[in-house]
């Protein structure tokens, strides 16, 4: 189904994943709101809200920037007004905003805990919670969380307990909204890499310029969210999707062009065997 004239509130979409994801939607036709915390610059991260809405909206695109952190409701609510005041409605929830920790219990402090789950629990429930409402107004609504399948296997929660258990929570809703939200004609779908993506995140957290090397563009992950929502949702709900397996489904054989670098074995992301 065409995206055309669609309007998609996508979290954390000032750089990577969010980013790739808004600028794939906008190319095919939809309004976007670009929803996170930046506003400003950090030469470590790259980008802002201001930023991306700009890249679209030169392109010929239309996108809305709003500045949100959805650990706070009120701001939640504003940023879904703000959506709907400019573009009359949401038919595409894209759940991208999320925090990693990858410690054990010992190591894990407090405050990290707290933020990793007020991101990618709670703040992910807040704003599909406030989106419902607009969500069954749509012919053909759609939430997306990031999140991987439920692999509920004891390695995966054995190094970074915390940050799996967030990760799961999210896929979780994934699970519950499917069966819930059907009645209403909205489907709700997670979708999760099958390596590393290159973002801010991998670079500064977690394995630097040669994790960076073996991973793979945001762009497949952007690929494979345009496939899904451009599906009916009768059709298409309560799945764990694999980027890389959605777009083999589609006759991609050769996914080369996704790699940061061609010549390096890449890695293969958590929470996959």
């Amino acid at each position: 189904m065409s995206l055309q004239n669609k309007t998609a509130f996508i979290t954390g979409a000032s750089r990577g994943i969010g980013r790739a994801i808004a600028l794939k939607l906008a190319q095919a036709g939809a309004n976007v709101i670009i929803a996170a915390k930046s506003t400003t610059e950090d030469p470590r991260l790259g980008g802002t809200i201001f930023s991306v809405a700009e890249e679209i909206n030169n392109a010929g695109g239309k996108a809305l920037p709003v500045q949100l952190d959805i650990r706070f409701e009120d701001q939640i609510e504003s940023a879904i007004s703000q959506a709907v005041s400019a573009f009359g409605g949401i038919d595409i929830l894209v759940n991208n905003a999320s925090a990693i920790q990858l410690t054990n219990t010992e190591q894990t402090e407090t405050n990290r805990f707290d933020l990793i789950h007020n991101i990618n629990v709670r703040g992910t429930f807040l704003v599909t919670k406030a989106s419902i409402p607009h969500l069954k107004k749509s012919s053909n609504a759609h939430i997306l969380n990031i999140s991987p399948p439920l692999n509920i296997k004891p390695k995966w929660f054995k190094p970074y307990v915390a940050y799996a258990i967030s990760k799961y929570n999210m896929s979780m809703l994934i699970m519950g909204w499917a069966e819930e939200l059907k009645q209403y004609n909205i489907a709700a779908n997670a979708l999760w890499p099958k390596t590393t993506i290159a973002t801010a995140a991998v670079k500064n957290l977690l394995g630097g310029d040669a994790l960076i090397k073996k991973s793979r563009t945001p762009f497949i992950i952007a690929d494979a969210a345009h496939y899904i929502l451009s599906q009916p949702v009768a059709n298409c709900s309560g799945n764990f999707f694999i980027d890389e397996e959605v777009l083999k489904g589609q006759g991609v054989n050769d996914f080369s062009i996704y790699a940061v670098d061609a010549t390096q074995k890449l890695q293969q992301d958590l929470f996959l065997d």
